[in-house]
C-alpha cells in the first residue's frame, strides 16, 4: 500500500515539475496596462480589444487557459497581428496590484457586468462589446471563436 503511496506522490510532483518547465517557455503577449490605453491602440491600429478577466491568485480554470491558449505560439502570432490585449485581474489579495491598476480593473469589470471568471470579452476601439465567452469551457473552442470574432470585426 506505501509503495501505490509513493508512486502517487511521485507521479504528482512530476507534473507539476513538467507544468512549470512549460509555464516558463510560455511566449509573451503584450498586454496593454489600461483600458484607455487599449482603446486608443485599438483605434489607431483598427482592431479589436480583448479584455481577458481573471482572478490571478485563486482561478483554477484561468490558469489552464493562460498555459493551453495565451500559451501558444499559435495564439501569439494570431494576437500579434490581429488584437489588442488587456488584461483584468480582479485577484482576492487586492494587494497584489498597485491601487491604479486595480481601479481600472475594477471600473471595467464593473461597465461591462463580468461575474464569471475567466471571461473573454472583445470590445472595439469605443468599448463597444462584440462578442463574450465566460466561463471556462475546453480550450480547443476559444480559438475557432476567436478567429469568429475577428473575422466579424473586419467585416463590419
Amino acid at each position: 500500500m506505501n509503495t501505490v503511496r509513493i508512486f502517487f506522490f511521485l507521479l504528482f510532483i512530476s507534473s507539476l515539475t513538467l507544468g512549470q518547465e512549460s509555464l516558463d517557455t510560455i511566449p509573451q503577449l503584450n498586454w496593454i496596462p489600461t483600458y484607455k490605453e487599449a482603446l486608443k491602440r485599438a483605434k489607431k491600429e483598427d482592431k479589436p480589444v480583448l479584455i481577458y478577466f481573471k482572478g490571478s491568485d485563486w482561478c483554477g480554470p484561468c490558469k489552464i487557459i493562460e498555459r493551453d491558449l495565451f500559451g501558444t505560439k499559435k495564439f501569439t502570432d494570431l494576437a500579434k497581428s490581429e488584437l489588442i490585449m488587456l488584461e483584468v485581474d480582479i485577484p482576492r489579495d487586492m494587494t497584489i496590484l498597485s491601487p491604479e491598476k486595480l481601479r481600472d480593473n475594477l471600473t471595467v469589470k464593473q461597465k461591462y457586468r463580468v461575474k464569471k471568471f475567466p471571461t473573454l470579452l472583445f470590445v472595439n476601439h469605443r468599448g463597444r462589446k462584440i462578442d463574450v465567452k465566460s466561463g471556462y469551457i475546453l480550450t480547443e473552442y476559444y480559438f475557432p471563436f476567436i478567429q469568429s470574432v475577428i473575422y466579424k470585426y473586419k467585416k463590419s
